[in-house]
């Protein structure tokens, strides 16, 4: 290690450790965690461990109206019903000192949302301090060459951030001694909701920082070249994805070296579901680095319910042609705070007329991702993927709906997260 680097002591050690590959595996309604914990389930069998760790955001909870503590209700359920014998996990998703501490009790992963923080400046005599502290990171030639004024640079964008983040690392720790004894937990930070991607140089001079802080992050989820456009495939350079994912890879490598942070720390791909085409880049790249991977995949699991109720027909599938049609009247409303994300030709939306006229097929046609079936449409499938609130005003109806066509919805969402996520990103090839 180099003796310039930040001190590093025990408490960079996690005591409860995040398997290398992991799945995080949103339900907005908390009804489908035994559908999702099946499809591990099956990949256990073929010899693959895949840990599930439910994700469910603060805004969703909101917007559904719902308590953290029901997540881990549902997964503690699901596991014990079937048997699970791997560890699980349950992720307070995108929290911040604001909003963290209703999830104290319930959560033993936590996601530190500090993308909101980045570019306000830290003092000035921290970045310097920073700057001397890590002469390492100041490097010639190829392919990234750095100096102190670039270096200086990437503090000045991200140091407070990452601040912030030790903020409110600190603050969970001390809450869960003081509530739980001292349990242990994960500890993710994301940067993915900015607006431009980090660059390799930048992810090491953040992770550096970490260090500084002594965040024992298990996870890191930054912005990645090209759109992560919710609920439907990549949008970009596959082949320079791929470069950088390999070029991240490698940093973190060097970073668990250099830092002494923890060995199994991976990257974290947020708004990762449906995200086909650049699933076997990623395999390629984890099996040349020997490296874990950590997939969000919430709202593809609220979609295949919907495509469950259709399928199932009658009361089901009037539901789902109500549901949209609520949305397509709100979706102004609804694709506002989703607009970084999102990508949807209003012009391309069939209008609610329309769809109350369609069969079972028509609308799961529509909606289901599959980009070989030409009745497929992307822009309906991400307004129903923004637009659960209008689900969620439903109430019990809705609730009530899920109970009834739970054979439908189950098998659609396992099959789902079986065959079009964890088949291609962990077992192909």
């Amino acid at each position: 290690m180099n003796t310039t680097a930040g001190p590093q002591v025990e408490s960079m050690v996690p005591n409860l450790v995040l398997g290398g590959l992991s799945l995080g595996v949103g339900d907005r309604f908390a009804h489908q965690a035994k559908a999702q914990l099946r499809a591990c389930m099956m990949a256990a069998e073929r010899g693959v461990t895949v840990i599930p760790v439910w994700n469910k955001s603060n805004r969703e909870h909101g917007i559904v109206g719902s308590e953290p503590g029901s997540v881990k209700v549902a997964a503690d359920a699901a596991a014990r019903e079937l048997g699970w014998k791997h560890p699980y996990h349950v992720d307070a998703d995108h929290i911040n000192l604001t909003t963290v501490d209703r999830y104290i009790d319930s959560s033993d992963f936590y996601t530190l949302d500090v993308a909101a923080a980045i570019g306000r400046p830290a003092e000035r005599a921290d970045i310097d301090a920073f700057v001397d502290r890590h002469a390492e990171l100041v490097a010639s030639g190829a392919p990234y060459a750095t100096t102190r004024e670039s270096i200086a640079e990437i503090a000045a964008k991200y140091l407070f951030a990452v601040q912030e983040a030790g903020r409110i690392f600190r603050h969970i720790g001390r809450h869960i001694a003081k509530r739980r004894g001292g349990d242990g937990f994960i500890t993710e930070v994301s940067m993915d909701e900015t607006d431009l991607p980090q660059t390799p140089p930048q992810l090491l001079v953040i992770l550096a920082a970490i260090a500084d802080e002594r965040i024992p992050i298990q996870t890191i989820a930054p912005k990645f070249t090209g759109r992560f456009n919710k609920g439907v495939d990549y949008v970009g350079d596959i082949a320079q994805f791929e470069k950088e994912f390999n070029d991240d890879l490698a940093v973190i490598a060097y970073a668990i070296r250099e830092y002494q942070l923890p060995a199994n720390l991976k990257l974290s791909v947020h708004s990762g579901s449906d995200k086909f085409s650049i699933y076997t880049p990623i395999r390629r790249a984890l099996r040349k680095h020997q490296a874990g991977v950590h997939l969000k995949t919430a709202g593809t699991t609220w979609l295949e319910e919907l495509i469950g109720l259709a399928e199932a027909g009658g009361a089901g599938l009037e539901l789902a042609k109500e549901i949209y049609a609520n949305a397509f009247g709100h979706r102004d409303a609804l694709c506002e705070p989703y607009a970084a994300v999102i990508d949807i030709d209003y012009s391309r939306l069939p209008s609610p007329a329309e769809v109350a006229g369609w069969t079972a097929v028509e609308y799961t046609s529509a909606l289901r991702h599959d980009q070989s079936n030409p009745e497929f449409n992307p822009n309906v499938r991400q307004l129903l993927h923004v637009g659960y609130k209008e689900a969620a005003k439903l109430g019990e109806r809705y609730l009530d709906m899920l109970e009834r066509c739970e054979e439908s919805i189950s098998r659609n969402v396992t099959q789902n997260l079986f065959e079009r996520h964890i088949r291609p990103l962990f077992l192909e090839g």
